[in-house]
């Protein structure tokens, strides 16, 4: 069974809300005030390299669809070939190379992605479908790159209401300004 991986971009209070400022929020940018280095590079690159697939909401599947179709390399030929799942009840089509719309049984049709042969989903930005699969325990693995930032306001990663659950520290590492990378594996309730 292929594993769901949750990839974030994160304040140290919680926000994940327009890290790359595209959304032109209040705060967004907040990501590229801060350098990754070349160890929080590779990271992000062994991570798209292992992906079978990208699972992804829509505002998040229309930034990236917008943005990558027009890149090569390495990471943009991978990120342009896998298959790409949008979960959207209002995307028409998506035309994005190797894309496919989930509009109905969005639980079910996750359920069955996680069932097939492949490497494993990824899962980045996308707030409202994160926040969903950990509601569902669909999510196995956190992956959370945390700037050194307080926005004090913004969309937050985890929702009031979310049922306490175990998670169990896979690796913490710092990379570049101050940014540190934290795994988390997703217990599953008794």
């Amino acid at each position: 069974m292929r594993k769901i991986i949750v990839s974030e971009f994160i304040t140290l209070d919680g926000v994940m809300d327009d890290p790359g400022g595209a959304e032109k929020t209040k705060g967004g940018g907040w990501a590229f005030q801060f350098a990754r280095g070349p160890e929080g590079d590779q990271f992000k690159l062994e991570e798209t390299m292992a992906a079978g697939a990208l699972l992804l909401g829509r505002v998040t599947y229309e930034g990236f669809a917008a943005a990558w179709p027009g890149r090569t390399g390495e990471f943009a030929d991978k990120m342009n070939s896998m298959p790409k799942y949008v979960v959207s009840t209002t995307l028409k089509e998506a035309s994005w190379n190797n894309s496919k719309v989930i509009k109905k049984n969005v639980l079910e049709e996750i359920s069955g992605l996680k069932a097939m042969a492949g490497g494993d989903i990824l899962v980045a930005g996308s707030g409202e479908l994160v926040k969903t699969l950990l509601e569902h325990e669909l999510v196995d693995t956190l992956r959370l790159m945390v700037y050194p930032v307080i926005l004090g306001s913004g969309k937050r990663l985890f929702r009031e209401g979310l049922e306490r659950r175990a998670l169990r520290l896979e690796q913490a590492k710092k990379v570049g300004e101050g940014i540190m990378i934290m795994v988390y594996e997703v217990e599953r309730q008794k």
